[in-house]
């Protein structure tokens, strides 16, 4: 998959697909994200409920000021579905010594699109630009949708559990 990188005055690049850009999060999505993350459901495989834009806020500021560990980068996107102009889920990637731990959310209304494995895979190709070789997922073993996710960004499930969940992993090209 191709991926146009884009700087961002040394900061976060955004990432683009064919229908996704994935944009740096910045404290101003907190409103459009809690709506678009407001769905309960989201949180059947995570547990606990959706944030208000006022949580999220506070959230987003001690996620886009950085890790206090110098050794750990915490990347953070918003999904944008171009087509719709709008903000539609989050990627993320917690970076430390050539390894990603990564994740992704999407909204309800967008979900079974292909949108989650277009960000996803556009994210797991970008990652080089951080020094990532290897990417690891953590996944519930009954969330089907999350695995073909996975599976479609080049991850596969090991033997490994953490807090009951699957541990996916892949490695980059390069």
């Amino acid at each position: 998959m191709g991926v146009t990188m884009f700087d961002n005055s040394g900061a976060e690049k955004v990432f683009s697909g064919a229908r996704v850009d994935l944009e740096p999060l910045r404290v101003g999505h907190a409103e459009e994200m809690a709506e678009v993350l407001g769905d309960s459901a989201l949180h059947r495989f995570i547990g606990g409920a959706p944030d208000t834009a006022e949580a999220l806020r506070a959230r987003y500021a001690r996620m886009t000021a950085g890790s206090p560990d110098p050794a750990v980068q915490w990347l953070n996107w918003v999904i944008r579905l171009r087509a719709e102009h709008r903000s539609v889920g989050t990627v993320q990637a917690t970076v430390q010594g050539g390894t990603a731990e990564i994740a992704w959310v999407v909204g309800t209304p967008w979900q079974g699109r292909g949108i989650a494995v277009e960000a996803a895979r556009v994210l797991v190709a970008g990652l080089g630009a951080y020094g990532v070789r290897s990417v690891v997922a953590h996944i519930h073993p009954d969330h089907t949708a999350s695995a073909a996710v996975a599976r479609a960004a080049g991850l596969a499930p090991t033997d490994e559990r953490q807090d009951g969940e699957v541990r996916w992993r892949g490695e980059l090209d390069g």
